[in-house]
């Protein structure tokens, strides 16, 4: 199996919890609050495990509380059996080193804008809302930012490219502490 996101992977893996699903409303209604308003109705073992800096981690575990009455950690204490044994299979994780990675992601952005995403923008300016996950993906408000005369075009590529970098510098960490032990190749040894 190759590619997607270390989730993916660690689903895989280690399991997955059966979260049941979020209510809209419930989604709508964490929009609204602040970080530590969602913090103080956590139960305390969720608290203590996820990055309480982290908006996302933080509104994903306060929706779990108030629509099943039970805590992220208490979930994830009931994660099922892998559907992968970890240990009957050579995981392997590509390091990309910051020098090697930077001018791909550029390339890359080059690359959306040549081939139509500016097209793309335009037709999704009016309906962009920046509380929708697919209008935070990277690049896009940037480029609606571009659309709307807010900035320059090579702005929004060195904004997007900043964005890009700082994601692929989370996916590192990430991959690093959960997938430690797994076989790690030199993206550049493989070229």
């Amino acid at each position: 199996i190759v590619g997607g996101t270390g989730l993916y992977f660690s689903a895989l893996t280690r399991g997955l919890a059966n979260i049941p699903p979020t209510p809209d409303s419930i989604r709508l209604a964490g929009n609204e609050k602040t970080i530590s308003a969602m913090l103080v109705d956590l139960d305390p073992l969720t608290h203590e495990r996820i990055d309480t800096a982290n908006r996302a981690r933080v509104q994903r575990a306060w929706e779990v509380q108030k629509s099943t009455g039970r805590g992220l950690a208490h979930w994830q204490n009931e994660t099922p059996p892998p559907i992968l044994n970890e240990a009957d299979c050579y995981c392997i994780a590509i390091n990309a080193e910051k020098s090697w990675l930077d001018p791909r992601i550029a390339y890359r952005f080059d690359l959306m804008i040549k081939h139509g995403a500016m097209d793309e923008v335009a037709a999704m300016a009016e309906k962009y809302d920046p509380m929708l996950p697919s209008c935070r993906a990277i690049g896009v408000p940037e480029l609606i930012k571009h659309h709307h005369g807010e900035i320059s075009l090579d702005q929004a590529r060195e904004d997007a490219c900043i964005a890009t970098r700082q994601y692929a510098k989370r996916q590192r960490t990430w991959l690093r502490s959960k997938m430690k032990d797994w076989n790690w190749l030199d993206a550049t040894d493989l070229i």
